[in-house]
């Protein structure tokens, strides 16, 4: 069984994430994915090409446990600035999709002051669920 969608009757449906997703099977939980390579250094400081490495993170680390995008059912994005997040908005939808697909959890998005990577502008963490 894959993850079912949860959306109220009546409610319009959200844009790029779901309200609710109810799903079973293994728990596969990411730690916080900042905009940096593997040999935790940043390419950049251009918030887009953050989180567009922040998200392929994300999907190498749902590879190590057999999962996919499609498995996601939580994502949370920390963000230092909320105005440029909601300013980028339309150039942040090619990344996502080009990382995750066409798969959108349940997610938060919140601004921080300040994450502990002093460069990072995003980290994300993901809760995945590998159907049993």
């Amino acid at each position: 069984m894959m993850n079912k969608l949860l959306q109220p009757a009546g409610w319009l449906p959200p844009k790029g994430y779901a309200n609710g997703v109810a799903a079973r099977g293994t728990m596969v939980f990411v730690g916080g994915q900042i905009g940096w390579n593997a040999q935790q250094q940043f390419e950049s400081d251009d918030f887009i090409e953050q989180c567009g490495l922040a998200l392929r993170n994300i999907a190498e680390v749902l590879r190590e446990a057999g999962a996919g995008p499609e498995h996601m059912v939580r994502m949370t994005w920390y963000v230092t600035d909320r105005d440029e997040y909601s300013r980028r908005l339309a150039e942040l939808g090619p990344v996502y999709r080009d990382a995750m697909g066409r798969n959108f959890p349940a997610m938060t998005c919140v601004q921080v002051a300040a994450l502990v990577e002093p460069r990072a502008k995003i980290e994300i963490e993901v809760t995945a669920v590998i159907p049993d």
